[in-house]
């Protein structure tokens, strides 16, 4: 069994003005002797991430295994920060990154070329069983070679789905806003919810959303609450901020 904390807060929102905001989920496994990070988030996390881990006492040299849902910029550059870590991520994924010439996209090229030089990396296929309790499942969109990993031998299985669902919109609307094959996603949202669905109780982390759980309708419910804010300097001194809340609709 597992220990299992969130240490970053995945957003499900985006610039209107500036590209990709980038918050991303980061989740912290501890069990089994082995101590995993689900996805490592961007650049600009790395402050924040130190302190969570510095919370959870957990030495970025004890970590064991970083686990890469897809090679994204703002899931996997910070896999450098964990020297002893393995790093797992899907074959499908690596060999089309790998392909990619750099671009206006969100690859991180010149740490995807790192990445596959890695002498600890694991690349994962489709089905493949792997450290203590995990399966790796291709669902293809978001990008080609997009992982979900399910792991089971907590009191509920859980589901870490990534980019191939990254929040509840796209859970429910069984579309996507960042695809590269539209039915790709569609046909992994599907596996998704089967995924899911397959045990009560089964526990989905996503990429870009707080973790949720099927309530009694079969309707996906928050856990926790949102914690997001901008503070601002539109003041002439730099001591006064203002401070935006945008963790909750406004109506």
């Amino acid at each position: 069994m597992y220990a299992i904390d969130v240490l970053i807060q995945g957003y499900p929102g985006k610039s209107l003005c500036h590209g990709g905001l980038g918050w991303s989920t980061i989740a912290l496994l501890r069990g089994h002797g082995r101590t995993i990070l689900i996805d490592v988030g961007a650049f600009a996390v790395r402050p924040e991430f130190g302190r969570q881990l510095k919370a959870a006492a957990c030495d970025p040299a004890s970590v064991t295994d970083v686990v890469l849902t897809h090679a994204h910029w703002d899931h996997s550059v910070n896999y450098t920060l964990f020297p002893n870590a393995d790093v797992w991520i899907g074959r499908a994924e690596m060999d089309w990154a790998t392909g990619v010439p750099a671009g206006f996209n969100p690859l991180p090229e010149l740490y995807v070329r790192d990445l596959a030089r890695h002498p600890r990396l694991h690349l994962l296929e489709d089905g493949e069983r792997f450290l203590d309790g995990f399966t790796a499942h291709l669902c293809p969109g978001h990008t080609p070679g997009c992982l979900v990993y399910r792991l089971e031998g907590n009191e509920h299985p859980i589901v870490f789905s990534g980019d191939a669902a990254k929040n509840r919109a796209e859970l429910l609307s069984m579309a996507t806003d960042m695809t590269m094959d539209a039915g790709a996603s569609h046909a992994s949202l599907e596996r998704i919810w089967g995924l899911w669905r397959q045990v009560p109780g089964t526990l989905l982390i996503p990429g870009h959303d707080l973790t949720m759980r099927l309530d009694a309708a079969g309707r996906p419910e928050y856990i926790g609450q949102r914690r997001a804010g901008i503070a601002s300097w539109f003041n002439e001194d730099l001591a006064v901020m203002d401070e935006f809340d945008i963790s909750a609709p406004r109506f």
